[in-house]
């Protein structure tokens, strides 16, 4: 996934463009803190991934030696904006899906 996004810089924000799409800021909230948490587990896998190709079976305090490719995937990961962040981006251009499921029931239950 494609974190490098324009989202680098802290931005203040209104709190009422938050519900304009839920209708309750708490929930546009809610959303927004789902999706960081899955845009930081999704990190961390591609981060533990990338960082498992440099484990040996082998370690010795003798063989351990600083990976100079190692260092800087994760000086890269570093860098990258925060999950937070990135949730609010894309929940500001309405690129997160969300549904209710109370309002699901309702409409089950009137038909």
């Amino acid at each position: 996934m494609n974190y490098k996004a324009d989202v680098n810089n802290t931005v203040t924000r209104n709190i009422p463009d938050f519900d304009k799409e839920t209708g309750n800021i708490y929930e546009s909230i809610v959303i927004i803190g789902k999706r960081a948490n899955q845009i930081s587990s999704e990190m961390k896998e591609e981060l533990n991934g990338k960082l498992s190709e440099f484990n040996s079976s082998t370690d010795n305090l003798e063989e351990v030696f600083e990976n100079r490719e190692q260092i800087e995937i994760s000086k890269y990961y570093e860098r990258l904006p925060k999950p937070s962040l990135i949730a609010i981006q894309e929940f500001m251009e309405h690129k997160i899906y969300f549904r209710k499921p109370e309002a699901d029931e309702a409409g089950k239950e009137n038909v």
